[in-house]
């Protein structure tokens, strides 16, 4: 019945896709769609398969990331405490590894930020490394989400971070290689996609509902802002620093012939 459920909610969501889609086509371009039965079959794949994968959230993922920060923040599980002290900050240091662990590989296996990638280094001849490329947005997610839960733990204000995050990305863009930059922005932006939404947000509303004194509405959420900033951070940091190895190339082999 749930399945049901979410299926029909789905095909709410793709019948505009669709529409206009179709509606260009045959009003505006005024041409026919080519191999129509195929295209048809693969809107019918996008909603079984798009109804499958929120089944999947609503019955794993979210349960699972509420589960886990329920139990790592637990005070069973926590260091043990003196009479009447407070539990410092330090103390979750497991919800960090965890945070850091699960926002990397989840960014390593996210399928817009693989196309991305391999699509970087076919334009860019060999110059951009795909590999190193998701390395560095994956870097990026978790230490931003490792971030995030910090900021849950000491309840900070999200907007002092953003800003600070911003301000550092406009400094990167002013000093970064050129080339670099759209590519830095639009990795932002893969990362947060079908597989690290779901685990980001069910990790941030359980760590705020686990911790007391946080709010799951002003606290659990957030977490996506940081991990969309600081993977453009990251590839621009690569990027600055691939530049800055490459400059010194020339001056070690002038250095190494001086010196024969």
């Amino acid at each position: 019945m749930q399945f049901l459920n979410i299926l029909f909610d789905t095909l709410l969501d793709i019948i505009p896709i669709a529409a206009i889609i179709f509606g260009f086509q045959y009003l505006v371009i005024r041409k026919k769609v080519k191999r129509l039965p195929q295209v048809l079959i693969g809107f019918v794949l996008v909603l079984i398969g798009l109804s499958f994968f929120l089944l999947g959230l609503e019955q794993a993922l979210f349960p699972m990331g509420n589960l886990m920060a329920e139990q790592l923040s637990s005070e069973s599980f926590l260091p043990s405490l003196a009479e009447g002290a407070q539990r410092h900050w330090s103390d979750y240091y497991w919800i960090y590894i965890f945070a850091f662990a699960i926002g990397a590989s989840t960014t390593i296996a996210e399928p817009s930020l693989i196309a991305v990638s391999i699509k970087a280094g076919e334009i860019s001849g060999g110059t951009i490394n795909p590999f190193m490329l998701r390395i560095s947005v994956a870097l990026g997610m978790a230490f931003g989400i490792t971030l995030g839960t910090w900021r849950i733990v000491m309840g900070l204000p999200l907007q002092w971070l953003v800003l600070g995050a911003y301000i550092l990305v406009i400094i990167q863009t002013l000093r970064s290689p050129k080339s670099i930059i759209p590519l830095a922005f639009d990795s932002g932006g893969v990362t947060t996609s079908t597989i690290t939404v779901p685990i980001i947000a069910a990790l941030g509303l359980g760590l705020a509902s686990s911790i007391p004194g946080r709010s799951p509405v002003m606290d659990g959420f957030g977490m996506i802002a940081l991990a969309c900033l600081f993977p453009i951070i990251t590839v621009m940091g690569y990027a600055q620093l691939a530049e800055w190895l490459e400059k010194r190339k020339p001056k070690n082999k002038a250095a190494v012939s001086s010196d024969r």
